[in-house]
């Protein structure tokens, strides 16, 4: 919403309470007079007494613009001496009114009683500008609690931007060197289908807003492109294995979730043995959970304060924060070491499908 449709909202919102106000003042005085025997014509004093009201607080909401950014004990002046000239003025209108119309034609013998009771059109007039300033620091903290929303909100955003788009150079680095290597060897279509596997998995990571979630199929095909670019590396060295249950793949998990998990697997356990290993990629249903877990057959991790040691990574740590930003407490991420040898992830976040 722009300036110039906050300010015309603003405006509609005063005019709407203004006379729903002061329609309310006469409707009340209005069932007051039924428990009297007034004559008919004390409805139109009473219409008119209010539309006076109306009319002499108008100028009360310019006043109280101008004293907005007084300090408190001058905003409380204003109040008050703006308030009492108005009801001084309004009771004027009103005993005018009665005496005029309701009496016909009735004179006072001194002039100043035609303020009389005006400490009473004080406080009504009083009321109202307690009411116009309630209501105005009420919208002002709701705007100022949904900047707070807002900012936070950036903030949380570029936060998971962050953590998702720290992509680990040494991946890069590899794949091109790699593609350079078979471009030498002349294994020039070997090379461009690396290169197209390559873009696809990068354009996917950056189209991917990582605020939303995507399907588990859509998750697992890109888990495959990087996997495929890895194999290329690895060749034979490299064995992965996908279970995944059917009523799963629609499931939505939050975007690149699973490659970092990947990426730290290979690292550990893949290029540290000579034979290379494989990496199983499971995926089930228990009741309202979605479980995820990804295992390899390395060498296991140590355990160092309490963590395993491969807990620490990055990678790992990029991904239980992104978790704990989309999900609060309603997730849990636990790195094991895997039967009989190797390190397993395990992640259980809501079951919610795509539509």
């Amino acid at each position: 919403m722009n300036w110039k449709d906050l300010v015309e909202n603003n405006n509609r919102f005063f005019w709407l309470l203004h006379s729903a106000g002061w329609f309310g003042f006469a409707f009340v005085h209005y069932l007051g007079s039924l428990l009297h025997d007034s004559r008919d014509i004390f409805v139109i004093i009473i219409f008119l007494d209010a539309y006076a009201g109306w009319l002499f607080t108008i100028p009360l909401r310019s006043v109280y613009r101008r004293a907005w950014n007084l300090s408190p004990f001058k905003i409380a002046l204003v109040v008050i001496l703006a308030s009492y000239a108005t009801g001084v003025l309004w009771q004027v209108v009103r005993n005018f009114n009665y005496w005029e119309i309701y009496k016909h034609g009735y004179r006072p013998e001194f002039w100043l009683l035609y303020t009389k009771s005006s400490v009473w059109a004080f406080y009504i007039i009083l009321s109202w500008s307690g009411l116009y300033f309630g209501i105005k620091y009420y919208q002002m903290l709701q705007k100022e609690r949904q900047n707070v929303l807002k900012a936070n909100t950036v903030a949380h955003q570029a936060q998971l931007k962050m953590l998702r788009y720290q992509l680990n150079p040494h991946f890069l680095f590899n794949t091109l060197n790699a593609i350079s290597t078979l471009i030498l060897v002349k294994e020039n279509e070997v090379a461009n289908g690396m290169v197209t596997k390559l873009s696809e998995f990068l354009r996917y990571s950056l189209d991917k807003d990582p605020m939303k979630r995507v399907t588990l199929q859509s998750e697992i095909h890109a888990l495959t492109l990087y996997l495929d670019i890895e194999k290329v590396r690895f060749e034979e060295r490299l064995q992965v294995h996908f279970n995944i249950d059917e009523e799963c793949r629609q499931a939505l998990v939050p975007s690149m979730i699973l490659q970092p998990l990947a990426e730290n697997a290979i690292k550990h356990a893949i290029a540290v043995q000579e034979q290379g290993g494989s990496i199983t990629v499971s995926v089930s249903r228990f009741g309202n959970d979605l479980l995820i877990e990804l295992a390899d057959d390395g060498p296991g991790a140590e355990i160092k304060d309490g963590n395993l040691f491969r807990e620490c990574g990055v990678g790992l740590v990029n991904s239980r924060e992104r978790l704990q930003a989309l999900y609060h407490d309603n997730f849990s991420l636990v790195v094991s070491n895997n039967q009989p040898s190797g390190v397993k992830v395990n992640i259980r976040i809501p079951f919610e499908l795509g539509h």
